[in-house]
């Protein structure tokens, strides 16, 4: 969290011989790398400020797959998919929540970022052999390393190539605006802690969300205000201060991507596949509480909820076979976090919990119909069995900017701002106003697809 505030400042110019960029964008991750490629397309100067070392932000602590639909790929694989069904499926996953005008947009504006990002020389492939809660086509566009950092990586060298420019250790302190309302520059900190200025004549703030900030968190999302934080620390909810000062438009703002497979106390992701190809999750009493098929993101409520605020991700020989294939999970099970039991009184004794409960937990977790939440099964888990312990995490809040389907930042009454854009973390996203709409994927879509259409709406502004 940051330890400085988020601050206004009003004044008819920048300080004298302050440097100028058309279009100078807030953070460097994948959505403001994304916008500055469309900028460098349309022949645009501009400048990322970023407040790491190196860029990385949310991303790069994701498995960085980007949903997309009618993409060039995916068509070349023969998948049957449209903007229509992946927006339907957006909808659905938020109950109706989410803003239709924007899930029009970034499920449009993805599938050009993806198209035009393989012309840059990015390599992506599409996940084969599940899906993830919520979407009924294989659209999950992921690099092979199959990791967000090697994204951020691709990324940050595809827009270097195209000619944009970065400066790392620059934290974005203030948003200059006239009396007009129009952005007209920003001062930021840079790593000696002194006081820089760049003047713009658009501006994007595409930083990230609020999750590292405690005090948004407990009055924002109470029931995460004492959750594992495993996101980036850049999310300090400065969008949302700036937002706050402007009275602009704020939505959405009980939205946010929790994750119930956090590993503890190693502190990694582990995949959901896992979860949807038949592993069940079970808590220190030995029984199930959910139907986990219905996604990663509401599971960390369920388990922050059980004792200990803790689960067990229980699973068989197949199901790790699977695991391996995710880096992320090789990397904890590296650190120590699998364990193995030949049978379920070995597991019951791992749990810590009694043999004959467990037992007829795994025996309803079966094919014959289906259980208590009405999830279905495919077959029974089957010893040696693998578990894996977890508790529930904050990963990334959903929330933010209200913006319309150009990425202009709104004010209170509905009309935008001149030259202020958001996309990403500092905006509202797709999963609508609470933890269950957060659909697979729904961060990066909103990252890449409103990185895409944002650095589209500044070079239009710009050229007019």
């Amino acid at each position: 969290m940051t330890d400085h505030p988020a601050r206004i400042v009003r004044a008819a110019q920048m300080p004298e011989e302050t440097p100028r960029f058309p279009a100078v964008i807030v953070g460097a991750g994948a959505c403001g790398l994304t916008a500055a490629i469309r900028l460098r397309e349309a022949g645009i100067e501009c400048l990322l400020l970023e407040r790491d070392s190196v860029p990385s932000g949310s991303t790069a602590l994701s498995s960085g797959f980007i949903p997309a639909a009618e993409t060039r790929l995916q068509r070349s694989l023969g998948i049957e998919d449209s903007h229509t069904q992946f927006a339907e499926d957006v909808m659905a996953k938020a109950h109706g929540q989410a803003a239709p005008h924007l899930v029009k947009t970034y499920t449009e504006g993805v599938t050009q970022a993806i198209d035009a990002l393989e012309k840059h020389g990015i390599v992506f492939e599409i996940l084969d052999g599940f899906l993830y809660p919520g979407h009924r086509a294989r659209r999950m566009h992921a690099l092979a390393e199959r990791t967000g950092a090697a994204l951020m990586a691709a990324l940050e060298r595809t827009a270097t190539a195209a000619g944009a420019d970065t400066l790392t250790d620059s934290v974005v302190r203030e948003l200059w605006l006239n009396e007009s309302d129009r952005v007209i520059g920003v001062g930021y900190a840079a790593l000696d802690g002194a006081m820089a200025y760049v003047a713009c004549d658009v501006l994007l703030l595409a930083c990230n969300g609020f999750g590292g900030n405690p005090s948004l968190v407990g009055e924002l999302l109470p029931e995460m205000k004492n959750a594992t934080f495993g996101g980036h620390v850049g999310n300090d909810g400065s969008a949302i201060a700036w937002g706050r000062a402007l009275q602009a438009r704020l939505a959405d703002l009980g939205g946010y991507q929790g994750h119930g497979s956090w590993v503890t106390p190693q502190g990694a992701l582990m995949t959901w596949a896992v979860m949807m190809e038949g592993g069940v999750q079970i808590n220190a009493e030995g029984r199930r509480f959910h139907d986990e098929t219905h996604g990663y993101s509401e599971a960390a409520v369920h388990v922050l909820e059980q004792p200990g605020g803790v689960a067990w991700n229980v699973f068989d020989d197949p199901l790790l076979s699977l695991a391996r294939t995710f880096p992320d999970y090789v990397d904890a099970e590296k650190a120590g976090a699998l364990r193995t039991a030949p049978d379920v009184a070995s597991l019951a004794k791992l749990i810590g919990c009694e043999a004959d409960v467990l037992q007829a937990t795994l025996d309803a977790a079966a094919p014959e119909g289906s259980d208590a939440w009405g999830r279905h099964f495919k077959r029974p888990l089957k010893a040696p069995y693998h578990a894996v312990k977890v508790t529930g995490a904050l990963f990334h809040t959903q929330g933010g900017l209200d913006i319309d389907s150009q990425c202009q930042v709104l004010r209170q009454d509905g009309r935008p701002f001149s030259n202020l854009l958001a996309a990403g973390g500092a905006a509202r996203g797709v999963s609508g106003n609470e933890v269950s709409g957060y659909m697979s994927g729904n961060g990066l879509l909103s990252a890449v697809g409103g990185g895409w259409v944002a650095g589209a709406t500044a070079a239009g502004i710009l050229k007019n």
